[in-house]
C-alpha cells in the first residue's frame, strides 16, 4: 500500500505527535508498505525534500505556541509531488495547516482520508486568547474540530475511550470512531538497550547518588501539564529532614513556563531537590528514564500520555493522576499507581520509597504491560482502519475492493 502521512510536527521537532508519526512510518515500512510524509519545515521559509522526495517539508510561519509553524492550506509546489506518489490512502495527524491540505488534496484526487485526533485543543486555547474570550474560542475550536473530523474524514482514529467519548457523547459524531492506542518503539526504552556507561555519566553529571530516590517527569513545561501540583507535593515530602537530601525530582523538557518553575523552586528553596534539566535530544531520552525510580504526572490534558508508556517500557513504575488518559494503561496496584489528591500522591511516593520489593514488582509488570503498545501492533491496527476507509469510501468501485483484498493478502504473507 502507498500511504501518505500528513503532519504539522515531525523530527527533528520533538513532541508526542512527532514521535508517533515517525514511529508509524517506520513500522509500516517494516511491514512492506511505501510511506510518504508531508510536514512543516521547522527552521526555514523554504521547501525541502528528503529521502528521494518521500518527505516534503513545507514552509510555515510561527504562530506563537511553542515552536509550531502554520503552513498555507494549498501549497502549490507540493501538489504535483503528492500526485506523483499515487497514494492509496492519506492519513492526517493534524486538523489545521497541513491537515487542511490533506483534506483538500484527498478530495481533489479521490483518495480515502483517515484522521487521527491527537490533541485536546480546548486545553490549549489560552495560549491564543491570553485569558480573554475563552468560552467563545472553545466553541470555535469545537466547531472546527467537528467539521474536520466528522465531515471530511472517511474514518476517525482516537487513542483512548476518553477521546472517543468526546466525539460520541459531546460532539455527537455519527461516523466510525476507532480506538487505536498510539504505539511506541518500546524496545528503544528497554534497560538492556540503553548504554550503561552513558547512564552512569549522567548520574555523575546530575549529582545523583546511589541511595537517592528519583522522581521523573518528561514533557512540555506548560500550565496544562500541572507541574506546579507535582512541585508542591514534593515540597511537602522533603520538609521531613530525614528525606530532604534523598528525594529528588528530575524534570526533562522545555516550554513557556520553565522560568516560572525555576522561580518557584527558588522560592521554596528546593534547588537541591528539583532539577529542571531542560530539553534533550530525542535519541537520548531513553537514558534519562534509567535515572529514576518512578515516573510522575498530574496532567489532565492528555489524549493518551505516551511518556507513561515510555516509562513503563524502561521498567519505571508510573504514578499518574486518575484520568481516563492514564487509567486504561495503568492498573492501580498492578503495573503502576493512580492518585486523586496531593495527599494520595505523597503517600504513594513514600510507600514506593520505603518498599523497594513492592516497587520492583510494579516495575516488572509495567515493563510487561508496555509491550501491548509496541509499534508492530499499532501499525497492524492502523492498517485495518485503512482497509475500512478504502472499503467505505464514497463511490468505492470494484478496483478499490480489489485493492483491499490485495492489502489483506500482503498482510497475511507478512504475518506468516
Amino acid at each position: 500500500m502507498r500511504i501518505g502521512l500528513f503532519t504539522d510536527t515531525y523530527p527533528p521537532f520533538i513532541n508526542g505527535v512527532s514521535t508517533s508519526v515517525h514511529m508509524l512510518r517506520r513500522a509500516l515500512e517494516k511491514q512492506g508498505h511505501e510511506v510518504f510524509v508531508v510536514t512543516v519545515n521547522p527552521e526555514s521559509l523554504k521547501y525541502e525534500f528528503e529521502n528521494d522526495k518521500k518527505v516534503v517539508r513545507i514552509p510555515g510561519v510561527p504562530i506563537g505556541i511553542y515552536d509550531y509553524r502554520l503552513t498555507g492550506i494549498y501549497p502549490i509546489r507540493a501538489i504535483n509531488i503528492v500526485k506523483s506518489w499515487n497514494l492509496d490512502i492519506i492519513h492526517s495527524h493534524t486538523e489545521f495547516g497541513i491537515g487542511t491540505f490533506a483534506r483538500i488534496i484527498a478530495k481533489q484526487l479521490g483518495i480515502p482520508l483517515v484522521h487521527t485526533y491527537h490533541t485536546m485543543y480546548e486545553d490549549y486555547i489560552h495560549y491564543i486568547t491570553k485569558g480573554y474570550f475563552d468560552k467563545s474560542s472553545k466553541k470555535i475550536v469545537e466547531h472546527l474540530t467537528l467539521f474536520y473530523c466528522d465531515k471530511t474524514a472517511t474514518e476517525l482514529i482516537v487513542p483512548t475511550q476518553k477521546t472517543r467519548d468526546l466525539f460520541k457523547k459531546k460532539y455527537k459524531v455519527e461516523k466510525n470512531v476507532h480506538i487505536v492506542p498510539t504505539g511506541i518503539e518500546v524496545e528503544r526504552f528497554f534497560k538492556e538497550t540503553v548504554n550503561e556507561k552513558e547512564v552512569s555519566a549522567l548520574k555523575k553529571k546530575l549529582g545523583i547518588e546511589k541511595d537517592d530516590f528519583i522522581l521523573l517527569f518528561v514533557g512540555r513545561l506548560a500550565e496544562e501539564k500541572n507541574i506546579v501540583y507535582l512541585i508542591e507535593t514534593l515540597r511537602d515530602i522533603i520538609r521531613k529532614e530525614t528525606v530532604r537530601k534523598k528525594v529528588k525530582f528530575l524534570i526533562i523538557g522545555d516550554g513557556p513556563d520553565i522560568d516560572a518553575y525555576r522561580n518557584l523552586v527558588k522560592k521554596y528553596q528546593m534547588e537541591e531537590n528539583i532539577i529542571l534539566y531542560g530539553r534533550v535530544p530525542w535519541e537520548e531520552i531513553p537514558n534519562y528514564y534509567q535515572l529514576a525510580n518512578i515516573f510522575v504526572t498530574a496532567s489532565k490534558s492528555e489524549t493518551q500520555g505516551l511518556t507513561v508508556i515510555e516509562a513503563m517500557a524502561a521498567g519505571l513504575t508510573p504514578v499518574a493522576i486518575d484520568d481516563e488518559a492514564f487509567n486504561t494503561v495503568i492498573k492501580d496496584g498492578e503495573n503502576g499507581r493512580l492518585f486523586r489528591t496531593k495527599k494520595e500522591l505523597r503517600e504513594i511516593v513514600e510507600e514506593c520509597r520505603k518498599n523497594p520489593i513492592k516497587l520492583e514488582k510494579l516495575s516488572q509488570h509495567a515493563r510487561l504491560s508496555s509491550e501491548n503498545y509496541s509499534s508492530k501492533y499499532y501499525a497492524k491496527s492502523i492498517l485495518q482502519v485503512y482497509e475500512d476507509a478504502i472499503k467505505n469510501y464514497p463511490g468505492a468501485v470494484p478496483v478499490i475492493k480489489k485493492l483491499v483484498n490485495k492489502v489483506k493478502r500482503e498482510k497475511d504473507e507478512v504475518e506468516k
